[in-house]
This record gives C-alpha cells, sequence and structure tokens, in this order.
C-alpha cells in the first residue's frame, strides 16, 4: 500500500481540510482509499468513547471503514499539545503501536492511506521522538500544507528542510489561505512556488465555510496517483525554480 503523510506549517492550517479533499481527490481517479489520524488532541465523549472530529471526517472521506483504534490509535480530550495531554493521562504514546496500526490498515486493501499529522511537523510524540519520526519510520512521501498569513514564508521554508533533511520526499505543497486579508497574498505564493522543492498542487482561497469536494477539485491530484515507493536518498535542500 502507497501513502502520503500530510503535515502543515502549524496548527490550524488546514491539513485536515486538505487530507479529505486529498481522499476525495484520489477516489475520483480510481484509487481505494484508507485514512489514518495517528495522534489526536482536542475531543469530545461520544456513546462510543472518546472520539476527534478530524478523524471523524478524513474516516468519511476514506473508502476502507476501519476500527477507531486503527483510525485513531492515540486520542485525548484536552486541545493541548498531544505529548502533553497524553503525560497528563499517564500514557506513553509508542512508535511500535502506531507502525503496527499502519500495518494493521495496509492489510485492509486499500491502494493509498493518507496518513495525517497533529499541529505541524515536528511536534513531540514522546520525550525522544516526534511525528516527523513517524513519516520517516512509515517511509511516506509528504504533502505540506502552508497557512498562507504573515510569517508563513519562514515556516514553510523551515519545514521543508528539515523534511529533506530526514530524507523524506516532500511531493507537492498546497497554499491555503486562512485569513480573510493577506498582504501580498500572490507575491508570497509566488516565492514558495519557487523556492519549494517541491510542486503547487493548489491554491486555496478564503472561504469561511468550503466543501471538501470543492477543495478537491482544486488540487492537482494527478501528481500524486502514480507516486512511486520507497525513499529520496538525496537529503540535500534543493528548491525548485
Amino acid at each position: 500500500m502507497r501513502g502520503l503523510f500530510v503535515t502543515g506549517t502549524d496548527t490550524g492550517v488546514g491539513k485536515t481540510l486538505v487530507a479529505c479533499a486529498l481522499l476525495a481527490g484520489l477516489r475520483r481517479v480510481g484509487l481505494r482509499t484508507a485514512a489514518m489520524k495517528p495522534v489526536a488532541s482536542g475531543s469530545e465523549w461520544t456513546s462510543g468513547g472518546l472520539r476527534n472530529e478530524d478523524a471523524t471526517r478524513l474516516a468519511a472521506q476514506a473508502d476502507c471503514h476501519l476500527p477507531y483504534e486503527l483510525l485513531n490509535p492515540y486520542v485525548f480530550q484536552p486541545p493541548v499539545a498531544p505529548h502533553i495531554a497524553a503525560w497528563e493521562a499517564g500514557v506513553r504514546m509508542e512508535m511500535d503501536h502506531l507502525l503496527a496500526a499502519y500495518r494493521r490498515i495496509a492489510a485492509g486493501g486499500a491502494d493509498l492511506c493518507v496518513v495525517e499529522g497533529a499541529g505541524g511537523w515536528l511536534v513531540p510524540l514522546n520525550e525522544e521522538q516526534t511525528l516527523a519520526d513517524l513519516a520517516v519510520e512509515l517511509d511516506l512521501p509528504v504533502v505540506l500544507v502552508v497557512g498562507m498569513r504573515l510569517g508563513c514564508l519562514n515556516h514553510a521554508l523551515l519545514t521543508a528542510e528539515s523534511i529533506q533533511a530526514r530524507g523524506v520526499r516532500l511531493v507537492g505543497w498546497v497554499a491555503n489561505q486562512i485569513e480573510p486579508e493577506v498582504s501580498r497574498l500572490e507575491a508570497n505564493i509566488e516565492t514558495l512556488r519557487r523556492r519549494l522543492p517541491a510542486r503547487l498542487l493548489g491554491t486555496i482561497r478564503y472561504q469561511p465555510a468550503i466543501s471538501t469536494e470543492a477543495v478537491a477539485g482544486l488540487l492537482d491530484v494527478g501528481l500524486l496517483a502514480d507516486l512511486p515507493e520507497g525513499k529520496d536518498t538525496d537529503h540535500g535542500y534543493r528548491p525548485v525554480g
């Protein structure tokens, strides 16, 4: 099974919106999809147990219906950094547990799994590891969601540099306008288009509410549908002109 790891320049930049749109778009091109939200905080108790809204949104867009414990192996109630929520709950998030869950998802027959991170690229998982380490362990290419606002250039370029430094392929990025007014929006997008070492998959203009299907229509998922497996062994930071 192939996969994609969706990360962002920060929390609240639209990772779930883009991940759901990727699932919808990949389904349109004939791929059977699965989804995974390895770690989530900011969740609510339901009749079925503790549930995270982002995880359930992902599940609704995927073809493979998974037990919640595979879809979202670590889920916490308070809306704080996951490793802090885990510490407060007396839980240590383990890489092996996440890898085992992914392997079980892979055995389910999907063509491709979209894995959405939490917060930004280097959000801690435990005392030693981050979600970036999970992407490396899973050997997944990365799609970066850039929240277009003041400061996004530095955040995006630093994140891309860190992704490549780990030998992971950055295969695309999405410009998501998360504020109603962004000064020099087009100039910022063009700067990132020239400097980020991956292709711009699409631009999402600010809307208070936009549907997953509408966003899917804005993204060039054709660039992702035929990704080869395997890791980029060139660790150099090489911008695309």
